[in-house]
């Protein structure tokens, strides 16, 4: 079974997870922007990083047959620093229009506060304005933060914001947060990492309660205790709770495919040979 990856942190990973990502059947990614370890000072770091995402990751990943993908965004985490925010936003339409930018992401919420707002609500405007897809951020429960909370005030400025509800998918649900997704038409993540969010058997109890459609399934590895493969193993532990091939051909391929293709530029390339590292130079 080939694999599209819909969520994915490689500027984090190592070739070889490239390579076991190859041989367990992921043969596309899609990276969104996410937060590198400490916050950013200038505006010029944030440009240097999307160039570094869209143009160096896609050649790095490409020798390893996978296609790799980009959003592009102000991640919630340094939404905080107001003009530094702005200021990047300001310069940041040449890299949302590259070719490889598929999506506006990820944006939403940290610590839910009004400088986070702003940032969300001008990203919005820019991913309405480029034409792209939204990928948004939830926050992370935590005793100051209530990821219930922050889902529901991103689906009430999304319903006042008025956007194509196909072209967004609200990211990282949990059982707490699904009856609030799934009472919209916006497309609901589902993210397989260890600790702060779900691990297989969880997934698939959601699964089952809340059905496939409209539902992404992604591991968002990244520095943290992650694993890049998490995909290919949820896959194997739906098969063996009862869910049909078709099922899970449906959760790994044919959703990520149908969200990301509402973009005209997502042409991903699933046939990509795996190059041995000894051939290539730097």
């Amino acid at each position: 079974m080939i694999i599209i990856e819909p969520h994915i942190h490689m500027l984090s990973r190592t070739t070889d997870d490239y390579t076991a990502m190859y041989q367990a059947g992921i043969r596309c990614v899609v990276e969104p922007s996410f937060w590198l370890g400490a916050n950013r000072r200038h505006a010029g770091t944030f440009f240097d990083y999307f160039q570094l995402s869209l143009e160096f990751e896609h050649t790095r990943a490409q020798r390893y047959g996978v296609d790799h993908w980009s959003c592009i965004s102000v991640n919630p985490k340094e939404a905080e620093d107001l003009p530094l925010a702005r200021e990047t936003l300001a310069g940041i339409g040449p890299y949302l229009d590259h070719p490889r930018c598929v999506a506006v992401g990820e944006i939403g919420f940290n610590r839910i506060t009004p400088n986070e707002e702003v940032v969300f609500l001008e990203q919005l405007k820019l991913a309405k304005k480029h034409n792209l897809l939204v990928l948004i951020h939830t926050p992370h429960d935590t005793p100051e933060v209530s990821k219930k909370a922050g889902t529901a005030r991103i689906l009430d400025i999304l319903r006042e914001f008025n956007y194509d509800s196909g072209r967004i998918i609200v990211d990282h649900n949990t059982e707490d947060t699904m009856p609030l997704t799934r009472k919209t038409d916006y497309w609901a993540g589902l993210t397989v990492y260890p600790y702060s969010k779900l691990n297989p058997r969880r997934v698939v109890d959601i699964l089952q309660r809340w059905g496939l459609e409209r539902v992404l399934v992604n591991s968002s590895a990244d520095w943290g205790v992650s694993d890049p493969c998490s995909l290919p193993k949820t896959a194997t532990f739906m098969a063996q709770q009862g869910f049909s091939p078709a099922q899970v051909t449906r959760l790994m391929h044919d959703n990520p495919l149908a969200f990301y293709s509402q973009t005209p530029k997502f042409k991903p390339r699933l046939d990509l040979p795996y190059i041995d590292p000894a051939t290539y130079q730097r």
